[in-house]
């Protein structure tokens, strides 16, 4: 049969899920046909409303269909994937599939890390946590964590898929580690279970297919790497874009720690008779770091490398040690040692080679201590060659277009310069009406914000608006710090009349619902608020936004871009930073309208929006709300709005899938309403903040147990992955009995 018209079938899929056609929508989908066609890479900027996953995903599926070989969505968030293959993906293939004389099919690809590994399972491993992990039996001691890897073992047994996300609900990520592998762990075509393997037999299922989605990082490992984890393919979808180069870097980037080598030698054990020599370089090693001052190494020190020598000599040793005789093959034991021994090798290697594109650094983890860094300063090459060669990419997102073009973020990707492929840029606009829905409000009368924290003028401000308002309010911050700090005081301020919630004092996704119920109450946050929050309705309708989100001035790599670019003969800041700044602002502007229906203000708090001369650029980035500075207006305005503001939308969840890949209720992938009753007192209690985390009422038994066991506060801190001072005090206030007792001495 002839293939419909791009048309017919964009026209059916739209009415398969229930909307409606927009210009921009169209548009955008014949720019990806046309682009497929040509072969020429495309930029789209696509504002929220647009309906941009049916108009990558028409176009994509004809032409999986003409011909044969699949398209590849990536995606940056779970949000995002989870929407496109619950609820977009079965609802547009069972639309086309009339049209098309077939249903498209569709398959998500994950990274090894997400599945159960039924080799481990069997014992195949080695133990890492020998008292859990006795068949059918929990040690005592091991309490909460124990009765989750029992329960692993048991879902192990009845999961088609063995995909992690399908646990529901879920469990610790110290537990899943018990039965999973890392990709440099995993045995491969050796391991004696590769046939009946969820990992193997997903991507098999995942060659068939017409569209595969899947994560930035899992294809980036892909194209770097080599490993040829996905389908061959011709068109690579890549949504969120405005996240790849993040994404990217963060996948190759090496890190080490004396404890991640004293790990690697404890794993070498007794493979190697070398392993105690790798102890010692590792206890060299952190007994350089421990004193060492966070920041960038603009050299290595002779300390840090001769530790690095050393760590690097004693790994290769090990190194030669664990391989398996001629003839034999690795057992699972020693692809374990190897996996963390190579990692300590090639990234002590990496960082003493100081190559001219690495930026090292040490930084300061909370849990971990200090963190030896390494990160290419630009990965615009490498994704020029590795991504963009021998495929069609789409890019599109909401923010592409900054200071109004896309060069800024073309040439993060190595879309500009010399020997750069055709690409074309467009954008598709947005089906809201900005100017007529919402204010954009700068507070030009506060002064510039300083590095101390909001001025008192400015926590005024914020209480003003949010009084305005009548809560409805999210709060996005430069900084966790500056967050809480706006948080307290707001509290002692607005006290019950306008809850305060706070990001660090419960999961992301229950503080959003949270804040999605009650029109009251306000949300407080910073990175992940910024990018992450979709709440549509009157619960949202005033977004504080207290400084321009320029990079930190001591960000390693934001640094040495920068001045990169400067010794080039470019302008370091406006390429960096203002370009980090104009992202970051159109990310969490975007967060207030995100229907036809809703109204509202964002607040810029800093007055340089108006007055720096970059002021423009920044503008330029934002969606074309009203502008004003007149706060007499804007406060008459949000009361205004508080007043006719409507039911807040329903709080919705996913419907979730069944172990077999089904979901629950109709099938049809939609979100579905859920009646969430408020937490009663004591769920408010056990969620309560201990050194900025929120236990759950798992850890609390994991805690109680750990007592009765006599376990000490050390093996605590090792297992929770938390400061001691966060336990100790979690201890008190379940039980001051708890921490009486000698294992809080």
């Amino acid at each position: 049969m002839p293939r419909p018209t791009l048309d017919a079938l964009l026209h059916a899929a739209v009415a398969g899920v229930g909307g409606t056609e927009r210009p921009g929508q169209v548009a955008m989908a014949k720019a990806v046909a046309h682009a497929v066609e040509a072969d020429e890479h495309l930029l789209v900027q696509a504002g929220t409303g647009t309906g941009k996953s049916l108009a990558y995903l028409v176009p994509a599926i004809a032409h999986a269909f003409d011909t044969g070989r699949p398209a590849i969505v990536s995606t940056a968030t779970l949000a995002l994937q989870a929407q496109i293959v619950d609820r977009d993906l079965p609802r547009v293939a069972d639309a086309l599939a009339p049209l098309l004389g077939r249903r498209p099919t569709y398959g998500l690809v994950k990274g090894r890390r997400n599945y159960v590994c039924l080799h481990k399972l069997e014992g195949g491993f080695p133990d890492e946590e020998q008292a859990l992990i006795g068949v059918g039996q929990v040690d005592a001691a091991a309490g909460r964590l124990g009765q989750e890897v029992v329960r692993l073992r048991e879902w192990a047994g009845a999961t088609q898929t063995g995909d992690r996300d399908e646990l529901v609900p879920g469990v610790s990520e110290r537990a899943w580690r018990q039965v999973s592998v890392s990709a440099q762990e995993c045995l491969g075509g050796k391991c004696p279970l590769v046939a009946e393997c969820f990992v193997e037999r997903s991507r098999a299922a995942a060659a068939d297919v017409d569209v595969v989605v899947t994560n930035h990082s899992f294809m980036a490992i892909d194209s770097f790497e080599g490993r040829q984890m996905l389908p061959e393919h011709d068109l690579l979808v890549i949504d969120e874009a405005h996240e790849l180069v993040d994404r990217v870097t963060s996948t190759i980037t090496g890190e080490l720690t004396g404890t991640m080598v004293g790990t690697a030698a404890k794993k070498a054990g007794r493979l190697s008779e070398n392993a105690a020599a790798l102890t010692e370089a590792a206890d060299l090693l952190s007994a350089v770091l421990d004193p060492a001052p966070e920041g960038r190494l603009l050299g290595i020190p002779d300390s840090l490398g001769l530790a690095l020598a050393r760590v690097r000599d004693t790994a290769r040793v090990v190194q030669s040690d664990l391989k398996p005789a001629p003839g034999e093959d690795s057992d699972a034991a020693r692809q374990v040692a190897r996996a963390a021994v190579d990692e300590a090798h090639e990234t002590a290697e990496r960082i003493l080679e100081e190559r001219e594109l690495d930026v090292a650094w040490v930084a300061r983890d909370p849990r971990r201590g200090p963190v030896l860094r390494v990160a290419p300063m630009s990965v615009a090459l490498l994704v020029r060659d590795r991504i963009f060669a021998e495929r069609t990419v789409v890019l599109t997102s909401a923010t592409l277009e900054l200071g109004g073009t896309f060069d800024a973020v073309a040439g993060t990707i190595g879309l500009r310069g010399e020997e750069a492929p055709a690409w074309q840029g467009l954008d598709v606009g947005s089906p809201f009406d900005y100017p007529r829905q919402a204010i954009a409000y700068v507070a030009a009368h506060l002064p510039p914000p300083g590095r101390d924290g909001a001025s008192d003028d400015s926590l005024d401000e914020i209480e003003q608006l949010v009084r305005a308002a009548g809560g409805r309010t999210l709060g996005l911050f430069s900084s966790t710090r500056a967050a809480q700090a706006a948080a307290e005081v707001m509290r002692a301020r607005l006290g019950d009349e306008h809850p305060v919630l706070c990001q660090g004092e419960d999961q992301i996704a229950t503080l959003v619902r949270q804040f999605a119920r009650d029109p009251r109450t306000c949300l407080f946050g910073t990175l992940t608020l910024w990018q992450g929050v979709d709440v549509p309705g009157s619960s949202c309708q005033l977004v504080i936004i207290d400084r321009i989100p320029f990079p930190r001035p001591d960000d390693p790599l934001a640094s040495a871009r920068s001045q990169a670019i400067t010794r080039m003969g470019g302008s370091g800041f406006m390429a960096v930073s203002a370009t980090h700044a104009a992202l970051r602002l159109a990310q969490g502007a975007g967060r207030l309208i995100r229907r036809a229906e809703d109204r509202g203000v964002v607040a810029f708090l800093d007055s340089r929006m108006m007055t720096a001369r970059y002021a423009a650029f920044l503008q330029r980035s934002l969606p074309p709300f009203w502008p004003t500075t007149d706060k007499t207006m804007v406060l008459a305005a949000l009361a205004r709005l508080d007043q006719t503001a409507g039911e807040p939308v329903p709080v919705a969840e996913p419907a979730m899938r069944t172990l077999d890949g089904r979901q629950h209720g109709d099938g049809s992938g939609q979100l579905r309403p859920v009646a969430v009753t408020p937490p009663p007192v004591a769920e408010s209690a056990r969620s309560a903040v201990t050194g900025g985390h929120a236990w759950t009422e798992a850890q609390d038994e994991e805690l109680r147990d750990a007592a009765d066991a006599g376990l000490q506060l050390e093996e605590l801190v090792e297992h929770f992955e938390l400061p001691a001072e966060a336990i100790v005090a979690r201890a008190h206030q379940l039980d001051a009995r708890l921490a009486s007792g000698a294992l809080f001495d």
